[in-house]
């Protein structure tokens, strides 16, 4: 059996939780790992990530449920997990994606109290989908490093504006299924 050391994993097991919501709080400074605020929406890098470029997407208003949100924060939501998934295809060209909620402790939610949405990017050959929630992981780049990379394909949207936006070369076919990431030197898990 192979083991893997995730030791970042047991600050957020272990440690003291942070008093106040964590989205508030990126919401009301300038947090480091927050990519992007909208009218009604923000995007923070996951500081316990599933996988490199993993995203939260959240309502700006502190609600718990999807019933809560009115019709305007549902739709800029989704169109801020559209861009999300659009800057992480620009800066790290994944194969695929994992886009989810928790809904309640029982359900897996780490912070139930502040809808989000996870957006996790993944690769052929990073590790199957149980290892979304298996609590074992190699990131390959720090945390700071991914913010940096894809800081700029936010930027050009920080203003609020959330309209949607044409796909570029929308039409013009399908890429091909079997299409993998680039390799790097870093270790992947199989």
């Amino acid at each position: 059996m192979k083991v893997l050391w995730a030791p970042w994993r047991i600050d957020y097991i272990l440690g003291e939780k942070e008093e106040g919501c964590v989205f508030c709080k990126a919401d009301g400074a300038e947090a480091e790992l927050t990519l992007f605020r909208g009218a009604r929406t923000l995007v923070l890098m996951n500081k316990f990530p599933y996988n490199n470029g993993h995203l939260l997407v959240a309502p700006r208003r502190h609600v718990a449920g999807l019933e809560e949100l009115d019709p305007e924060e549902m739709r800029e939501l989704m169109q801020t997990v559209s861009r999300s998934v659009a800057a992480l295809k620009a800066a790290m060209r994944p194969d695929g994606f994992n886009i989810g909620l928790n809904l309640g402790r029982v359900a897996g939610a780490g912070i139930e109290e502040h809808l989000h949405i996870h957006v996790v990017p993944r690769w052929f050959g990073d590790t199957n989908a149980l290892a979304v929630i298996d609590d074992v992981r190699v990131i390959p780049q720090h945390l700071r490093e991914t913010c940096a990379l894809l800081k700029p394909h936010f930027a050009e949207s920080d203003a609020a504006d959330t309209r949607p936006r044409p796909r570029p070369g929308a039409g013009a076919g399908r890429r091909s299924a079997g299409r993998t990431a680039p390799q790097s030197s870093n270790p992947r898990r199989t």
